[in-house]
């Protein structure tokens, strides 16, 4: 198998299992989403410190506690993604499948705002009809729902920036994980023993079958990680680009299909418009790399 082929493969088995996390977290339940957002935390730690220590890779630690500021980014970033873990897992439990999977379709425009405001980056005229439709539709998501779909625009926030903090740091997946989950540790902990001393803890007295699936949030957590880090780097970013709308279109045929969530007419056309958008995004994307491309060989050509 080449290693174009790997990495698709890869890929694909990363958004395949992101895109069935609202299967998975009802199973964790009568566990709240604190109590299971504390563990996905000290159990990721405990899954990636493992796989670090296998591959026997401490190298990165020292030069990373020498500098106050990047640990200062990291912080950040475990802040932003720990905000976003916890209203993933809230609304997926307390039945918002749909406005979750609204989330992830709405981040990437999101990314290119940031991009625009932040980072100074020019849009190219497809791009800024795709960002109008995706503002038309927040309103009317918002008649729909009566009020703003929050959780949908928390989730798409928060996503993208963890991702331009990423950017910025430019750090191994894996070892990212790592510094993030041990910022997160402590607070996780305490989280953890308040929920115990309240006696409002499930993992200690819903049997081994309820521990041994909150334990298992490290590996849920981590594998795609793994997966999509390998992917990154065999697989061009257009094709990851494509690949990503694999996550959000499975949440929603779930919450729809199965869980059999409320889509009137007025929601359906939001989503709509979101998914004109997004189909925007990427035709424009592959013309665009196209064109480069082609433009990169007219001198090899003459």
């Amino acid at each position: 198998m080449t290693s174009h082929r790997k990495g698709l493969l890869f890929g694909l088995t990363a958004y395949l299992l992101w895109g069935l996390f609202p299967l998975y977290w009802p199973l964790l339940e009568p566990a709240g989403a604190v109590e299971i957002l504390a563990n996905r935390i000290v159990w990721s730690l405990a899954v990636v410190a493992a796989i670090l220590l296998v591959l026997r890779r401490h190298s990165w630690i020292r030069p990373l506690l020498a500098d106050r500021r990047r640990v200062a980014i990291l912080a950040l970033a475990a802040a932003t993604i720990a905000l976003n873990w916890g209203l993933y897992i809230y609304g997926v439990n307390s039945g918002r499948v749909v406005e979750t999977s609204l989330g992830y379709f709405i981040n990437p425009l999101v990314t290119i705002v940031f991009g625009v405001v932040l980072l100074h980056e020019a849009l190219r005229g497809w791009q800024w009809a795709a960002v109008g439709l995706g503002a038309v539709a927040v309103v009317v998501l918002t008649v729909d729902y009566g009020h703003p779909p929050w959780i949908a625009l928390t989730l798409a926030f928060s996503f993208a920036t963890y991702g331009l903090i990423k950017k910025t740091l430019g750090m191994d997946p894996l070892e990212s994980l790592a510094a993030e989950t041990t910022l997160l540790f402590v607070p996780a902990l305490v989280l953890l023993v308040g929920i115990n001393l309240a006696s409002n803890a499930t993992m200690v007295n819903q049997g081994a079958g309820h521990f041994a699936l909150l334990a298992s949030t490290g590996v849920v957590t981590a594998v795609p990680l793994l997966c999509f880090g390998a992917a990154a780097i065999r697989v061009p970013l257009v094709w990851l680009g494509l690949m990503q709308y694999l996550t959000p279109t499975m949440q929603f045929a779930i919450g729809v299909g199965l869980y059999n969530e409320p889509m009137p007419t007025s929601r359906w056309i939001g989503f709509a418009l979101v998914w004109s958008a997004l189909a925007l995004i990427a035709v424009e994307g592959f013309v665009f790399h196209r064109r480069s491309a082609l433009s990169a060989l007219e001198p090899l050509v003459e």
